[in-house]
Parts: C-alpha cells; sequence; structure tokens
C-alpha cells in the first residue's frame, strides 16, 4: 500500500537575494492591494514611486546582511526540519512559497501539481494572522492554483498566536536572556511588526493576536512582577500606526534607568527587520537613551519545541474535516475580518 501524499506549503514575505532585487521586491510589496489599496492605475504609480524612493534606504540595511535577506535559507532549514518531523503522516514534501520574491506561488503551486498530493497543507509562518500577511498570501495561492488547475483538497492553517510549541520555545529563549543581565532593573518588550491603525479599525486581528501572544508568554515565563510592554516596529509613510512604537519604549526605558531584554513575537526566523532594525539600529537608540543594558531574543528558527508545535498543528488539520486548521476560538466577534468567523465556524 503506498503512503499518503502530503504536501505542505510554508508561505513568507520573502526577501531580495541580490542587491538588484532590491527595488522590483520593493515594488511587489507595495504593489500588492492588501498592502495599498487603491485601484489602478494609481497603485502602480504610487508603487514605483515608494520603491523608488525607498531602495537606496534599502540597499543600506542589505548591505550590513552582504546585500541580500537571509529568510529563504532560513525557511528551507525550517521547512526541511518539519519534513523529518512529520515522516510518520506518509510521504511529505514541505514547499516555499514566497510573496514578495521567489520562490513565487505561481512557481510553487506548478511544483505541489508535479508532486500530486492526496493532500495540501497552507501554513503561514506567521503566527498572527493579518490580512496583509496571511490572507494576502492565501488570496495569491487560490489564484495561481486555479489558474494551473491545482485541483487537491486543501487546509487553511490560518493562526496560531499561542500554540503551546511556538510559546515555550520562545519563552525559554526569553527566559536565556533575562538570566544576562545586570541586576533585576529590566523590563521586556515584545515588539512586532507595526501595521496602519486604519487596517486594525477595520476588524484585521492582527494586534489582539499580538496581545495573545504576548499574554501567553507572561504566564508561560511565570516570573514575579514582570515589567513588560507590547511595542510595534518598522514604522512606514504617513498614516497613524498602531502603538506604542518600540523605539518611544526604548526612550521610556532610558528614562527609567531600565535595561531592555526586547523579544520579536511576530517574526519566526531571522532578516532585515531582526538582524539591522533590532541589532544595530534599535542598539544604537538604546545606547544613546541611556538604557543600561540592552539585549535581543533570538527568534524560534528551528527551534525542536517550535518544529514540533508546527508539526502538531499540521497533524490535527489533517484529521479535521473542514478547511481550517485552526485549533481554538481566538478571535471574538467584533474581529470582522477573522476568516473562521466569516465561515461561521465560530
Amino acid at each position: 500500500m503506498s503512503k499518503r501524499k502530503i504536501a505542505v506549503v510554508l508561505f513568507n514575505l520573502g526577501g531580495p537575494d541580490s542587491p538588484k532585487a532590491i527595488r522590483p521586491f520593493l515594488f511587489n510589496l507595495f504593489y500588492d492591494p492588501a498592502i495599498i489599496n487603491l485601484p489602478n492605475p494609481f497603485r502602480w504609480f504610487l508603487a514605483k514611486y515608494i520603491s523608488g524612493k525607498r531602495a537606496p534606504i534599502a540597499k543600506e540595511i542589505y548591505a550590513h546582511l552582504g546585500g541580500k535577506s537571509p529568510l529563504l535559507e532560513q525557511t528551507e532549514a525550517q521547512a526541511r526540519a518539519l519534513e523529518k518531523s512529520l515522516e510518520s503522516e506518509g510521504e511529505v514534501r514541505c514547499f516555499i512559497a514566497m510573496r514578495y520574491w521567489h520562490p513565487f506561488s505561481d512557481q510553487i503551486s506548478i511544483e505541489v501539481k508535479d508532486f500530486d498530493p492526496d493532500e495540501i497543507v497552507l501554513l503561514p509562518l506567521y503566527p498572527q494572522y493579518s490580512t496583509t500577511t496571511t490572507k494576502s498570501s492565501f488570496d495569491e495561492w487560490k489564484r495561481v492554483s486555479f489558474n494551473h488547475a491545482l485541483e487537491k483538497p486543501e487546509k487553511y492553517l490560518n493562526c496560531y498566536p499561542t500554540e503551546e510549541g511556538f510559546i515555550t520555545a520562545l519563552a525559554e529563549k526569553t527566559k536565556t536572556r533575562i538570566s544576562e543581565v545586570d541586576g533585576e532593573n529590566y523590563r521586556i518588550l515584545f515588539s512586532a511588526h507595526g501595521l496602519p491603525k486604519d487596517i486594525i479599525d477595520k476588524g484585521d486581528p492582527y494586534q489582539m493576536h499580538v496581545e495573545k501572544t504576548c499574554q501567553a508568554l507572561v504566564e508561560k515565563m511565570a516570573i514575579a512582577d514582570l515589567d513588560w510592554s507590547i511595542c510595534y516596529q518598522s514604522r512606514v509613510g504617513p498614516k497613524e500606526w498602531i502603538g506604542p512604537s518600540t523605539d518611544d519604549e526604548i526612550t521610556r526605558a532610558g528614562t527609567d534607568k531600565k535595561s531592555v531584554v526586547l523579544v520579536p513575537v511576530a517574526f519566526v526566523s531571522e532578516h532585515s527587520e531582526t538582524l539591522v532594525e533590532l541589532d544595530i539600529e534599535y542598539a544604537e537608540m538604546a545606547k544613546k537613551c541611556g538604557v543600561p543594558q540592552y539585549l535581543r531574543v533570538p527568534t524560534v528558527g528551528v527551534d525542536p519545541v517550535f518544529i514540533e508545535g508546527l508539526s502538531g498543528l499540521v497533524k490535527q488539520c489533517l484529521t479535521r474535516d473542514t478547511k481550517t486548521g485552526c485549533h481554538q476560538k481566538v478571535c471574538p466577534d467584533d474581529q470582522k475580518r477573522c476568516p473562521i468567523r466569516k465561515r461561521g465556524i465560530h
């Protein structure tokens, strides 16, 4: 009897693989209607303008990383580790579909079709759901898989902001960093990528999911009288963004003479926003602001506990009759852009 064939598609943002790729990568990002919700040709012209304006800045950022993003290699390592963890489920192959640079979903959907799986599990490497990340990736996948007539049963893992493996792995890494602080006068800053406030106001559950993640981390660490705060990084453009900003929280820590242990709660791998923004730019800011000690917690990467958590989610997904793989109710009814709420599963 032949083994069941399962394709697991891992979704991530993607990143430029050379200095020449930086501008087209940025164009793809800002041309996404989930990022800039304007009709064409306005969105096209605005994406061309923004990508041209930001490309020199981005080149300076990626110069710290050898001119390219390390995200693909890190995601490949996660894919191989997840495959190994899922060996008992049959013939499992993990594919990587990036949203804004190679390998694109268009190419990967063809590779998945050639693999001819019995079932497909769609797994975003975004623990917290947002229309700008998970939904954008899923929408693109639906479009290209329809074009290539990829007609196989699919299961969607929409979010996992409090998944036990993810929380446990990140909590342990945070506690390790805390043990390196000189003295007891420190503050935990849980930093997540920000979003414009109007996106949240329309019912995007991302901010609420980030808060769930942070609360779960605090409970898992179980440190008495822990001083902690949630903040948001990577603000771009003139719109009002959700806050407080990571910049402001680092400044406040300096004023309070508190050391900072910064935890990236919305990233599961290292890239420019951790290796440059957090490790270089915010470290310099912390020093200027008088923060006694600045320590950054690494992302979960291929931590075995995190990988086992993802593996467990995939296994749960495969046993469910519904297309959603969400294993618990996360969103209240007022989160209008929660895809599970839309399907009436809650």
